[in-house]
């Protein structure tokens, strides 16, 4: 391996192009070696923040030529298992961006394949472990100064989404980064999951229902709702608090310029993830390198991590048609102690 991790980055959409800019102008001891994109006009966009990237249309030609030590996958979800493999097969370390695949039933699979190696080599892109507020709310919870963790209130808010945006998205999409970080803060796993209905939102895309409350019980019997809501209008807002014994604990509240002005008060608000959790975008890449040249190649939620959201969120769209929804996942292999 050359000094620097030979990354090659496959797809060459937003999300893609993000993270490409960011290990070129913000992350060390990495580089983009290879843009992994079959659409041309997308993979020549995005390398004009990788100097000196060899662009393929396959991740097969890419690992056959040798160009990268390492890979980072985002493409979306449904394509994730054919590029999973091959890397796999190469024996590639791997950051998956979310979800790991969108089934447990492939998901499964994967985690087949990777216990042939090694040691785990799959670390999927759930970030929010990575952002400060998230890291201080779990350490405080772990504290216990505050006493025992009793509920999680949470709140997943868009300004607007697509029209292609469809209703099973609400879990698959938005909700699926609860289902991952709301575990890792209580410590405990999701034991069922229901969603009710509010009145609908008359500013939300034909056809699409919401906002929802997700109901999470955990098997520690920590208490969660998640209030997802996509047309809020106001911007983009990812808030929690806790409720302990002893107190309360809030993260994600507006940081920033605060203005009176015109017999008003207010502070500017996020309008998409890509800001709101920038810093923790640049951590989680850092650390995951980082890992990678240290030798224990993850550093952050593994395959196991995904295969259990991929239960989550499975269980998430069955409630979303009525019912508390029971989650049984099977014992964690040793593999993943």
């Amino acid at each position: 391996m050359t000094t620097d991790l030979r990354i090659g980055v496959v797809g060459a959409g937003a999300m893609g192009s993000d993270h490409i800019a960011r290990i070129t102008r913000r992350i060390s001891g990495a580089v983009v070696s290879a843009v992994v994109e079959p659409d041309r006009g997308r993979a020549e966009a995005a390398a004009v923040n990788a100097p000196g990237a060899q662009a393929f249309s396959r991740i097969e030609d890419a690992i056959s030529s040798d160009a990268v030590d390492a890979v980072l996958i985002a493409v979306p979800g449904q394509f994730h298992e054919p590029v999973l493999v091959p890397a796999l097969e190469a024996g590639l370390p791997i950051l998956c961006e979310k979800p790991l695949t969108p089934d447990p039933e492939s998901s499964w699979s994967i985690l087949e394949r990777e216990q042939k190696l090694d040691r785990p080599h799959i670390q999927v892109g759930f970030m929010r472990r990575f952002d400060a507020e998230y890291a201080a709310l779990r350490e405080l919870v772990e504290s216990g100064d505050s006493g025992e963790l009793m509920m999680l209130r949470c709140a997943h808010r868009n300004p607007s989404v697509p029209a292609s945006y469809t209703q099973t998205m609400l879990i698959t999409d938005s909700v699926v980064h609860e289902f991952d970080v709301v575990p890792w803060l209580a410590g405990s796993p999701v034991k069922t999951v229901e969603v009710k209905y509010p009145r609908r939102n008359s500013l939300s895309p034909e056809g699409l229902r919401e906002p929802i409350l997700v109901i999470m019980e955990l098997e520690n019997g920590v208490l969660v709702d998640v209030e997802m809501n996509v047309s809020v209008q106001f911007g983009y807002q990812v808030a929690t608090e806790a409720v302990f014994e002893q107190g309360l604990a809030r993260i994600g509240q507006p940081a920033g310029l605060q203005t009176w002005r015109g017999g008003a008060f207010s502070v500017a608000d996020h309008m998409s993830f890509t800001t709101r959790f920038a810093a923790a975008y640049d951590t989680q890449i850092q650390r995951w390198v980082d890992a990678v040249h240290n030798g224990t190649l993850v550093d952050g939620p593994n395959a196991w991590d995904g295969y259990l959201v991929a239960l989550s969120c499975e269980a998430g769209v069955k409630a979303l048609d009525g019912g508390v929804i029971p989650i049984e996942a099977p014992e964690r292999p040793a593999f993943y102690a």
